[in-house]
């Protein structure tokens, strides 16, 4: 079957072949260490691109052509440009907000915020902002996603402007100031999320004039969600992102005809109806190691209204359980979310450093294996896998996630 006719399929919520398999874009390919340790195991020097960095933050690389035929992935990745980076140091860079990373252990983390001292709404119109229309943001792009479009099959993706509204506000400002902002100073909070609007409105059209004819998807990125709990309450995202993000969502799709691609980490339970209202047709990464994001929950209650695109953990499964291990949990992932349709199969963040080499390969093996429609996987997983969510399951997780109080102690 043609890919984009299986990406139409599945995200029409329709069987297909087989369910759709993805690597590739800044949250969803190998870190250079671990892409590495890949091309050692697999003993093939002309795999490229082990220094091609996609995303400099979290150090991972733009996956060889040759690997991503070998793993039968139906996605190739459009994404723009790093603008006005420049090296403050050895371990530290600024990007072109203004803000600078320090380098941790294998990848960067926020070192300096430029808002973090702003006092009044003056100050966030007086900062330097990127300019949305820089040329250097589109070099070239227009000409491979053509080419691609023209001479292949696979689904092409216009890769995000990197972070969202609220996660650049976090940044930009200071995550501490900022949710301070969010609970004492909404004004000044609610003045830089809408000149992060207006900016991210430029650069998709800038994007958007180039590649928007060739590609079938878009992926937007705005972390709202943590390892245990949402990073806000469901009312603040409800009151002041969720507008600000269906807004751009609304932009994004009148300037193409797109599924969007929406990626927020962590457990988003309480809000997944409200990402469904913003137009999100896809939600990503589906963290199973975080609280409340049960597959076989999230397919009873939103099959028909969303698709999902990601579930295989990095954070517990990828690292530490044995090829056999992966191979099953992959084979709970598609039993979960793929039957019917609406689920793309793909690891449900960077594959780390930590990731053992032998655990990819039996990843993607196990995808394209047991991915094939009809879904039959009877014979494979445990029977209490295959069982349908229960009523208590079920109203569990479409219940807000609250957070445990501790006990105060006596004086």
């Amino acid at each position: 079957m043609d890919r984009r006719e299986r990406f139409r399929r599945i995200t029409s919520f329709q069987e297909a072949d087989r369910v759709p398999l993805d690597m590739g874009s800044h949250v969803a390919s190998l870190h250079r260490l671990s892409y590495a340790k890949l091309k050692e195991y697999l003993n093939d020097s002309e795999l490229k691109n082990d220094d091609k960095i996609l995303d400099r933050m979290v150090q991972n690389v733009v996956p060889d052509e040759k690997l991503l035929r070998r793993y039968n992935i139906d996605f190739r990745w459009i994404a723009p440009h790093w603008i006005d980076v420049v090296d403050v140091r050895d371990d530290i860079y600024r990007d072109m907000w203004g803000i600078e990373w320090q380098f941790m252990l294998d990848a960067y983390s926020v070192y300096s915020s430029p808002l973090s001292t702003a006092k009044t709404i003056a100050d966030i119109e007086n900062h330097p902002w990127p300019d949305p229309y820089d040329p250097k943001v589109v070099t070239g792009l227009k000409e491979r996603a053509k080419w691609l479009y023209e001479n292949t099959d696979y689904v092409l993706v216009g890769d995000s402007i990197k972070g969202g509204i609220l996660t650049k506000a976090l940044q930009i400002r200071g995550y501490e100031q900022m949710f301070a902002d969010l609970a004492n100073n909404i004004e000044f909070a609610e003045a830089l999320m809408d000149k992060l609007l207006d900016i991210y409105k430029h650069f998709w059209s800038h994007f958007l004039n180039e590649v928007g004819p060739y590609v079938q998807m878009v992926y937007f990125t705005d972390d709202i969600g943590g390892q245990s709990s949402m990073i806000i309450s469901p009312d603040t995202f409800r009151q002041l992102v969720k507008p600000r993000i269906g807004n751009l969502i609304d932009h994004i799709k009148s300037r193409a005809d797109v599924k969007l691609l929406y990626h927020t980490d962590g457990t988003v339970t309480p809000v997944v109806d409200d990402i469904i209202d913003m137009g999100v047709d896809i939600l990503n990464p589906i963290q199973t190691s975080a609280l409340g994001m049960d597959t076989a929950v999230l397919k009873e209650l939103y099959h028909g209204r969303l698709c999902f695109h990601g579930a295989i953990d990095v954070q517990q499964m990828l690292p530490f359980s044995s090829p056999n291990g992966v191979r099953y949990d992959v084979a709970k992932r598609i039993y979960d979310l793929g039957r019917g349709g609406g689920y793309i199969l793909a690891p449900c963040h960077n594959i780390g450093s930590d990731v053992p080499p032998e655990n990819v390969e039996a990843m993607y093996e196990a995808a394209f294996e047991y991915g094939q429609y009809p879904i039959q996987l009877d014979n494979i997983l445990k029977p209490e896998d295959r069982q349908k969510p229960t009523a208590e399951q079920i109203a569990a997780q479409a219940a807000p996630v609250k957070q445990k109080r501790r006990p105060r102690k006596r004086r």
